[in-house]
């Protein structure tokens, strides 16, 4: 007989509710909860994919280790005894920093990684800790950290109530949102313009979400500093600042109209391509409407000035009135707030030791991480975790990170596929997954157009002999501890009580400390989740600076230092013949969901370029065309398209599937990896994340 499971999705931040029907032991069907209370029965295509995961044969679900015969199975006592081994010999005979880790994506997705990973990279004692952060987001937290005193103390657009949106860098429509949770994102963007509003997207592509804003502009990929410092600078001069009721709690705000004298539109527009009356119309619509927001996301955060371009965002939302009011630039209040839980965040208390880049928030940008491992001397990275990641496809310089992997004396990956970086460990972990895990997204509800809170219970228990990716940590932590002869009685008595608290009684204890008088036993009652209400102006209360004033720090020291790198990319600007941007596909996660087959079918790795382009080149249609940067070249399908600007061509993003991996449907359709192009020394100087946007690229053609 038939069952309905009602949880949510885990494969991207929209956290839309499911309803899974099942007999006990197969999932017959996946769709749309219409009683969800966030998303209101609306998926995407990427649901069904957990029906895939779950059933992949591919999908690992013991330990395996690397013989010279090939991968074999190994129990959980060897496989963890020789991971901690391995890690505590390489500490011992080179120093802690001789371990690295990387965390990738799926670890956010995961309230039992959330809650056990940290206290076993804890223990390693490593200054070498990467993470997806670097190649993503990391602008935010860094202006956050900066503005506002916590990495996390992020806002997000107030979509619902907006009457003017700004989307700038970012696809919605087919990310589903980033760093902006928000289910049926079409109908919510839809709904602003049944109110009356206006969306404009700013795009060096005519994307998806473009075909469904007012108003798109083209600009050349990795000019958006340019331009947000024109429309700074129209604030100014035509005297549109409205600081609202943050008048008096603005440290900086002073020095700013000197600092854009510079930036007027007119001295802009060959950079950014942007006319410089159609820019001062739009900033002048932007500061006269009343409920008006600007959203940069991806586009603008990997590229050379993403922490600028996010500082600018940030700026501009409040110098016209639109920060922390309805339907602006708003901050949620969750019901799990990690913020007093973790740290606010530092930068620079260490730097890489090939570059000098620094760390941000505890970690290095992932784009020196091939450089610290090949580079002879103290602290060489010796040893690598992996934790449900695939740098090899999704970090720059793919290629030379994989030869960076493959001389490491010992790598452990915990995965549940060999893909393309886990095929270079020496041993592989693999966690209970998805349908089999509980599920309370403790990061995309902080990051929620609307406060709510869900839990979601397993619906399948784990496969026999599988551990939870929580049981893994912490069996990790304890092992790794035994090796390094550091289990002393208080330790055991510490580690020991601590082990009593499931996830589940870790994320109970955490609601129960929250402001909505929660609990996950109340949370069970309610399987469609509980709507807590629209985001709420909470602002300057909720600055987590040291001093008492409760003022933004409107203009950090690190922005003004930048503007002299920004100032000399204008004097200096010369166009390449070619910038490269990445995109996004709605049926893919990066590289994860390339393993099923309903969704592989109606994906495909070619890269767009302008048809006057193409005929410049002499491209004809039997023509691949061969794409050349600093690090490396690859042959690739194009297909011309006028949505895309003159000057520039995209390839999308988690392709490159090659090598000895264990992904029997990915395989069939290999694709191009863009990061065979991109270029790890490519940076934002400021924040250290990765600039994948914007890669200046060759095009010649190449006859198959």
């Amino acid at each position: 007989m038939s069952q309905t499971h009602f949880r949510t999705c885990n494969l991207c931040e929209a956290m839309c509710g499911l309803a899974i029907e099942h007999d006990g032991k197969e999932v017959i069907s996946i769709k749309g909860d219409v009683d969800d209370e966030f998303s209101q029965g609306h998926i995407c295509p990427k649901a069904l994919a957990l029906k895939d995961i779950y059933e992949d044969p591919n999908r690992l679900k013991k330990p395996v280790k690397k013989t010279e015969d090939g991968w074999v199975e190994i129990s959980w006592k060897e496989a963890l005894e020789e991971v901690a081994q391995a890690l505590a010999n390489t500490r011992k005979k080179h120093g802690s920093d001789a371990v690295g880790v990387y965390s990738g994506n799926p670890n956010v997705h995961n309230s039992g990684a959330i809650l056990s990973a940290p206290e076993f990279i804890k223990e390693l004692r490593t200054k070498n800790r990467f993470s997806a952060t670097s190649v993503d987001q990391l602008p935010h937290q860094y202006m956050a950290y900066l503005m506002y005193g916590h990495q996390l103390q992020i806002p997000i657009p107030d979509i619902d109530r907006t009457d003017f949106l700004i989307i700038l860098g970012a696809n919605p429509i087919i990310s589903n949102g980033s760093l902006l949770s928000a289910p049926n994102i079409k109908k919510r963007l839809k709904n602003i313009q049944d109110r009356g509003g206006k969306i404009v997207n700013i795009d060096p592509r005519f994307t998806e979400t473009s075909a469904k804003s007012d108003q798109h502009l083209f600009i050349r990929p990795g000019s958006d500093v340019f331009m947000l410092l024109s429309m700074l600078h129209i604030l100014f001069e035509e005297k549109l600042v409205n600081l609202g009721r943050f008048k008096h709690h603005l440290n900086g705000f002073e020095d700013l109209h000197q600092l854009v004298k510079d930036y007027s539109p007119e001295n802009t527009d060959e950079i950014t391509g942007i006319e410089s009356d159609v820019l001062t119309d739009l900033t002048r619509q932007f500061a006269n409407t009343e409920k008006a927001v600007l959203y940069g996301r991806m586009g603008v955060c990997t590229q050379e000035f993403g922490g600028m371009c996010m500082w600018l965002v940030n700026v501009l939302n409040i110098l016209t009135g639109h920060f922390d009011e309805p339907g602006g630039y708003m901050f949620t209040s969750p019901a799990i707030d990690l913020k007093p839980q973790i740290s606010k965040g530092h930068i620079g208390k260490w730097k890489s030791r090939v570059r000098g880049l620094p760390e941000v928030g505890g970690e290095l940008p992932s784009s020196v991480m091939a450089e610290e491992i090949l580079t002879p001397g103290d602290g060489q990275i010796k040893a690598m975790v992996i934790s449900s990641g695939n740098p090899v496809l999704s970090t720059p310089n793919g290629a030379q990170l994989e030869k960076a992997f493959e001389s490491l004396d010992f790598m452990v990956s915990i995965d549940i596929y060999i893909n393309e970086t886990s095929k270079l460990a020496d041993i592989i972990l693999p966690t209970a997954t998805g349908l089999e895990t509980d599920l309370y997204d403790i990061i995309f509800h902080t990051l929620a157009v609307r406060n709510t809170s869900k839990y979601s219970p397993a619906l399948f228990g784990k496969a026999e002999g599988a551990k939870y990716d929580w049981e893994v940590f912490r069996a990790l932590k304890m092992t790794y501890l035994k090796s390094m002869n550091k289990m002393s009685l208080s330790k055991r008595l510490k580690i020991g009580i601590a082990h009593l608290f499931s996830p589940e009684k870790m994320l109970n204890i955490l609601l129960r400390r929250g402001p909505y008088d929660l609990s996950i036993k109340k949370l069970k009652q309610q399987p469609h989740g509980i709507d807590l209400g629209a985001l709420k102006s909470q602002m300057p209360d909720s600055l987590y600076h040291k001093d008492k004033d409760k003022k933004i720090n409107l203009l950090p020291n690190e922005i003004k230092e930048d503007l002299k790198r920004v100032k000399q990319k204008l004097d200096t600007f010369k166009p390449d013949d070619f910038l490269l941007i990445g995109r996004r596909q709605l049926r893919t996660c990066n590289s994860w969901l390339h393993n099923s087959q309903r969704l592989l079918k109606n994906n495909s790795c070619q890269l767009f370029l302008h048809p006057k382009d193409a005929e410049k080149l002499g491209l004809q249609e039997k023509n691949s065309i061969k794409v050349s940067s600093r690090v490396g070249q690859v042959v690739v399908p194009f297909e011309t398209t006028e949505e895309i600007m003159q000057g520039v061509v995209s390839l999308p993003h988690g392709w490159g599937h090659k090598g000895k991996i264990k992904l029997d449907v990915a395989s069939t359709s290999p694709g191009t990896n863009i990061n065979e192009l991109t270029d790890e020394n490519f940076v934002d100087l400021l924040t250290g994340n990765a600039a994948v946007n914007g890669v200046a690229v060759k095009l010649e053609a190449h006859v198959d």
